[in-house]
């Protein structure tokens, strides 16, 4: 495993089952004695988003400083672009994640996921139990809403390549504002700057366009298969809900019946954002890491 030195993190570099080359942000001293805090990111999104919340951690505001490490999945960020677009699925980015797991030297880890990486950490929870000591699941649970699914199909890799800044918060204003009414100007040209880079002058996106790919076979008209079978492995250990207060892809009821099955679950519902909420906020990182403190640091 390569690493290049970007304060305030390490970026490392490691290499999938496949071969392909991988990225992820390594926050803080690897020989921390907490419990380190693994982030999995949305579909389209990268390792960046988790900024905020990871420097908050590294600097003890989960009560003692904390190893954050984020992942890039394959074809997003800093990873490398799979020439197959039938890569970028659950199974695969699963084994990807176990890999990155494998090169961090992780063998437990309290779990942030947000949107698809809340259903990885479910996933997980299945698979290796034994790795999860509490898990903050972000705009997802077992159940997904088809009119969020429909609204994300229409726009990932469909929209047009901003000719700058203004232009491209200007651009995300018109596909999520409806739903994101908290933001802040300096929020909304954040949220641009995690979600575009600059190349040969132009905006692009930082995920690979087949992505694309990954949600036209989807039959929105049809019931969609739940996870519940797979939520069941989170009921033994700590878990955050969070949910956007305006989201279309975690509902409240389906939120409802994970408190009521998981029996011990906490919720935040944050105002104002839609899916997913951004976790750049104050009050939301801190309630984030008011959870992660009481995390024990040994299984009971």
């Amino acid at each position: 495993m390569t690493q290049t030195q970007t304060s305030p993190f390490k970026s490392r570099f490691y290499s999938a089952p496949d071969g392909l080359k991988l990225h992820m942000r390594d926050y803080g001293p690897r020989e921390a004695d907490s419990l380190p805090v693994v982030c999995l990111p949305g579909l389209a999104r990268t390792a960046a988003d988790f900024d905020a919340l990871a420097c908050a951690l590294v600097s003890g505001a989960a009560g003692a400083p904390r190893r954050v490490v984020a992942i890039d999945y394959r074809g997003r960020g800093l990873s490398a672009r799979d020439p197959d677009w039938k890569h970028y699925d659950l199974g695969v980015e699963s084994a990807d994640i176990q890999s990155m797991l494998a090169a961090g030297g992780i063998e437990e880890a309290v779990f942030v996921g947000t949107s698809r990486g809340g259903i990885h950490c479910m996933l997980l929870a299945a698979s290796r139990p034994t790795l999860m000591r509490a898990v903050v699941m972000n705009d997802i649970g077992p159940v997904l809403e088809a009119r969020g699914l429909a609204r994300i199909r229409g726009y990932i890799g469909k929209l047009p390549s901003p000719k700058s800044w203004p232009d491209a918060v200007d651009l995300f204003k018109q596909v999520m504002g409806a739903q994101f009414t908290a933001l802040s100007e300096a929020d909304w040209l954040a949220y641009a700057q995690l979600t575009l880079e600059e190349k040969d002058g132009r905006l692009l996106s930082r995920y690979d366009p087949m992505l694309m790919k990954v949600l036209e076979p989807l039959d929105l008209e049809a019931p969609l298969p739940d996870l519940w079978p797979q939520f069941e492995g989170l009921r033994q250990i700590p878990l955050l809900v969070i949910r956007g207060e305006t989201s279309d892809l975690l509902s409240p009821q389906t939120l409802e019946q994970m408190i009521s099955r998981h029996g011990k679950a906490e919720s935040l519902i944050v105002p104002g954002q839609g899916h997913a909420p951004l976790l750049i906020d104050a009050p939301s990182i801190a309630h984030v890491c008011d959870f992660i403190a009481r995390v024990p640091q040994t299984r009971s």
